[in-house]
This record gives structure tokens, sequence and C-alpha cells, in this order.
């Protein structure tokens, strides 16, 4: 298990998953460990509107091959800085298990994975992805605690405010 051969982060494109990304791009330099890049694409996405039924096919293969562009740019940008990455796509509608399923197919040996902070309410209506994860992996998995986004922006709009004064 360790050090770890290869190090899955989990993409979701928002800032959170970012920093995680970095964190574990920083961990596969020090073990020499390959990095595996994923993005679970929903089944059964969020149409944009009503017409978009009509091309469901044609919206779920461009959502998959947006994803599938960006992860190969990060992938690539890793690769060129001295860390062997690739980069897997996936889709499910249960984003978790979906992950855990690439992990196992992939003989991840350490997952990298950020929260998006939310507590209370908003945690039990959205659920959490990492939750289930960290209780379901059959890997170690490193949780990157990280501050609800709003919260953030706050937080930096008193620092600037403060700074400014």
């Amino acid at each position: 298990m360790l050090p770890p051969k290869v190090i899955m982060s989990p993409i979701d494109f928002s800032t959170h998953s970012h920093e995680a990304l970095d964190a574990a791009t920083e961990l596969a330099r020090c073990f020499a460990s390959e990095m595996c890049l994923v993005h679970v694409v929903p089944a059964i996405p969020k149409l944009p509107n009503a017409t978009a039924f009509f091309h469901e096919a044609d919206y779920e293969k461009q959502l998959h091959d947006d994803a599938a562009k960006k992860l190969d740019e990060l992938a690539a940008k890793i690769t060129k800085s001295g860390v062997p990455a690739r980069s897997v796509v996936g889709t499910a509608n249960d984003v978790s298990m979906e992950l855990l399923r690439i992990a196992e197919h992939n003989s991840v040996d350490l997952i990298v994975i950020s929260t998006h902070g939310m507590t209370g309410w908003r945690k039990l209506a959205v659920g959490s992805v990492t939750d289930k994860v960290v209780r379901m992996a059959t890997c170690p998995v490193l949780v990157m605690r990280m501050q609800p986004e709003e919260e953030s922006a706050d937080n930096s709009k008193t620092a600037s405010a403060a700074v400014s004064r």
C-alpha cells in the first residue's frame, strides 16, 4: 500500500477539487506515484431545456467529451510537471459508487478527495459523495476539508476590506 503507486483525484472542476488535485499531485511527486484524474458525468443529466429531450444522446456525449477534454488538459499539465497522469471519465447517477468502481478497476492505492464544506440541512439534502467514498473505499482516503465557497468568498471580501482600510 505505501508508498502508493496510483493516487486517484476525483475532479468536479470546482475550486475545492482543484485544490485537492494540487495536494494529490504533490503526494504523487513525493512518492513517485502515478495520478489518476477522474470525473463522473451523470447518466441522466438535467437537460437545459424541454427540446433537449429529443437530443439527449447528443447532450450526454457533449458532456462526456467536454469532461474528457478538461481532464486530458489537466493530466497533460501534470505529466509535463514530471508526474505521470491519466484521466478517466465515468458515467453514473451515483457518483460515489462510480468513483469506487473506477478506483477498484485502476488499482488505486490512495484517493485524495475534497469536501465542499457543507453542513446541516444542505449536506442532508445534497448528500455527501466524500462521506460515502470514505466509508466504502477499500484503500486509504485522504479528505481535504474545505470551507464552503460562499463562506470563503465572504472571508476574502472581509480580508480585502480590512487591508484597504
